[in-house]
């Protein structure tokens, strides 16, 4: 392993805002986050592989009247939001290294306001349909989370995939569309104005070659 890259996960180790594998917080504040993590018990938006942390980050300076957690498997991305959140004194934004797939083991019923699935792998493969973020598999895992009337977005450059999730809340019963666009940056209603308010690395080289950017809100029953 790199040098560089070893150091990073000792600083995670010893990072009181990441919760990972080997810590004792780990997969044990479930429930208690708000009291048991957090400054103060503000409602929670989690950002479901959440990269090096750019959206996590960039809601929590925009909303410090909300917590906010980024969640990914990958130690050295989930270092980079750290680091960033550490150097903007933030203190209501926290990160989780955990698969997708172990949502439950990680939070409570109910425990989430709010969750932002921000350019997920599309997973075009037929077999690896149910791997998608937004398949039924992760729609019933978001929904036990998820306060009543929780809110959920989709951020994405992939259309197949902004149309596969479209049709799989189509076919799901209680739920409740609300903003979609497929050129979230042509949009000018303000509806869209918190969607378009945070661009990161990755969603901006898509847009500097011409690819829009597909966004949907949404409520599980």
């Amino acid at each position: 392993m790199p040098r560089i890259k070893l150091q990073r996960f000792n600083d995670n180790a010893t990072r009181p805002d990441i919760v990972e594998p080997g810590k004792a917080t780990y997969a044990a504040l479930g429930g208690r986050w708000r009291t048991d993590f957090f400054a103060a018990p503000h409602p929670i938006t989690l950002e479901v592989g959440c990269g090096k942390g750019e959206y996590t980050v960039g809601l929590a300076q925009r909303h410090p009247e909300r917590n906010f957690l980024g969640l990914d498997i990958k130690g050295e991305r989930i270092w980079r939001g750290s680091t960033r959140a550490e150097a903007l004194g933030l203190t209501n934004v926290g990160f989780v290294r955990a698969r997708a797939e172990a949502l439950a083991e990680q939070f409570g019923p109910g425990e989430l306001a709010e969750i932002w699935i921000t350019f997920p792998d599309p997973r075009p493969r037929d077999r690896d349909i149910k791997r998608r973020l937004t398949s039924p598999r992760f729609l019933n895992q978001y929904v036990a989370l998820l306060q009543p009337g929780g809110l959920l977005h989709l951020k994405t450059d992939n259309e197949a995939l902004y149309d596969y999730t479209l049709e799989v809340l189509a076919a799901r019963a209680g739920t409740t569309i609300g903003s979609k666009t497929k050129d979230l940056y042509a949009e000018t209603d303000p509806e869209f104005a918190e969607a378009q308010a945070i661009q990161t690395n990755f969603e901006g080289k898509y847009r500097s070659v011409g690819v829009p950017i597909k966004y949907v809100q949404f409520r599980l029953s």
